[in-house]
């Protein structure tokens, strides 16, 4: 009987169907190629961005060390892991409903029945032993795929959780490389400033030695002493800003502000070449694109299960033991007591409900389908704004240069001629500020390159691929940082 029972359990379970849609991915434009290349040629088909550490293009031994502090260290990045690992366990709880539940029960009591009790036998002890050992199974027979498409659902919601966590570990890791970026281009700036104001005290020491043999008026010292305040006032602005970046990553890596600190080093840093690919690979290698996608998957399969809700369920029972007045002899064949059969049960009237709870479902998957849609075009988006920050700037920096070069000429020339008494010093003071602020916005411009390239970077999905999700996110406990470099 017990084997019959078994056999019909699994009959059914594999004939089960399931009510959801039919499941597509929704449609949006993607190109043939990116708007704005200018010398940055696609990439080959395995010419993609390192999954292990993209960073490292930069090739800055002390940026490595930063992201390994930040993947070991970063709380952000620990509590996106914990959100995963309860994804994991909440498909491991609708993974429980495709098997049997089996319950073991007992009880030993001591009864005394009421006299007055209705339909009291004139036979029974008014006091009397109870007794009761034994097993329940139930199983729920998944006519309508009501448990299959919870369990998809499940699944792949916790995809999504490990594309989000492969979102968040990019974006913390962008961030950090665009700060240290940042502080190394302060760096650069601090170095110019200090030259900058060593010049300048060297130029006060010069009218003041001229004002004091008669030859030129206060008038000089006084703009040479306004020059070199101000430098040394943009110096000062400097480094405070450097402080608040080395603030901010030593948040990202986990470190008390107050204990951390980052050596000063005026090293350039290489613009690396990021191969783009083209714009089709793009939903392949955004883990926030992945995400949305899996959401509407989930969401699809939640309208299933939804729907079932329409049909009866099937449950089967079986439980048996041993049940006596005598507890010393409860484990004897007399005792035995069995019982099997199946349970079908359907709602009949519920005001609506099931309907409700349908249209809601497809609602949500209108709605997940909306933010896929939205996040897509958001991401080419990203990726023509930074190809087009890069580009432009390319551009930009090369007449910067030209333009620092012609300001430094001029400011010597013109201190030059000071000294020889053919300018006044107000030329010198318009060539000093024209030279300073020219060096100044090279670096800034390098900066906001190196910057571009690293949100190009994080655009284009880091090195991740949607293939990290093939792996099912089920029960199965594997380390999630392993699967997404």
């Amino acid at each position: 009987m017990v084997k019959h029972s078994l056999l019909f359990i699994a009959m059914l379970g594999v004939g089960a169907c399931s009510l959801a849609p039919h499941y597509t991915v929704p449609e949006t434009p993607v190109p043939a190629q990116y708007k704005n290349q200018g010398a940055w040629s696609l990439a080959a088909p395995s010419d993609q961005i390192s999954r292990d550490g993209w960073w490292r293009v930069y090739r800055d031994p002390q940026l490595d060390a930063l992201q390994q502090q930040l993947l070991s260290n970063n709380p952000n990045l620990s509590a996106a892991l914990a959100h995963y690992a309860q994804a994991q366990a909440f498909v491991a709880q609708v993974n429980s409903a495709l098997l049997p539940t089996v319950k073991g029960f007992g009880n030993g009591q001591r009864i005394r029945q009421s006299d007055t009790r209705p339909l009291r036998s004139t036979t029974t002890d008014n006091v009397y032993n109870s007794g009761t050992l034994g097993l329940q199974v139930d199983y729920e027979v998944d006519l309508w795929g009501r448990v299959r498409d919870s369990v998809n659902a499940g699944t792949d919601e916790a995809q999504a959780s490990l594309a989000d966590l492969a979102s968040v570990r990019l974006s913390l890791q962008a961030q950090l490389a665009d700060s240290y970026i940042r502080l190394r281009g302060l760096d650069q700036q601090t170095r110019l400033l200090e030259q900058t104001t060593e010049a300048f005290s060297k130029a006060v020491n010069l009218t003041q030695g001229l004002h004091d043999g008669g030859i030129v008026s206060g008038l000089d010292v006084a703009r040479a002493n306004a020059q070199l305040s101000s430098a040394r006032s943009q110096l000062k602005q400097n480094t405070v800003q450097r402080a608040l970046l080395e603030h901010s990553i030593a948040a990202l890596t986990g470190a008390s502000a107050s204990q951390f600190s980052i050596s000063p080093s005026t090293d350039a840093l290489p613009l690396a070449v990021v191969p783009t690919g083209v714009p089709s690979t793009l939903l392949q290698r955004r883990p926030d694109i992945a995400a949305a996608e899996r959401r509407i998957a989930a969401a699809n399969a939640r309208i299933g299960v939804a729907r079932s809700a329409f049909f009866p369920t099937l449950t089967l029972s079986a439980q048996g033991g041993y049940q006596s007045d005598e507890f010393a002899h409860l484990l004897s064949a007399p005792n035995l007591f069995w019982a099997i059969g199946p349970a079908l049960v359907t709602t009949i009237f519920d005001g609506g409900l099931r309907q409700a709870q349908v249209d809601a479902a497809k609602a949500a998957t209108d709605e997940a389908g909306g933010k896929y849609r939205a996040q897509v075009l958001t991401a080419f988006e990203q990726v023509e704004d930074n190809l087009t920050i890069i580009d432009g700037l390319g551009s930009a920096l090369e007449d910067q240069r030209a333009a620092a070069e012609a300001a430094q000429y001029s400011e010597n020339l013109s201190l030059a001629r000071y000294k020889q008494g053919a300018v006044g010093y107000l030329d010198v003071v318009v060539a000093q500020t024209a030279s300073l602020q020219a060096q100044r916005s090279v670096i800034d411009l390098q900066t906001q390159q190196l910057a571009a390239s690293v949100g190009l970077v994080k655009a284009l999905g880091g090195g991740w691929n949607s293939t990290d999700l093939a792996v099912e996110a089920t029960s199965k406990k594997v380390d999630p940082a392993a699967r997404i470099q």
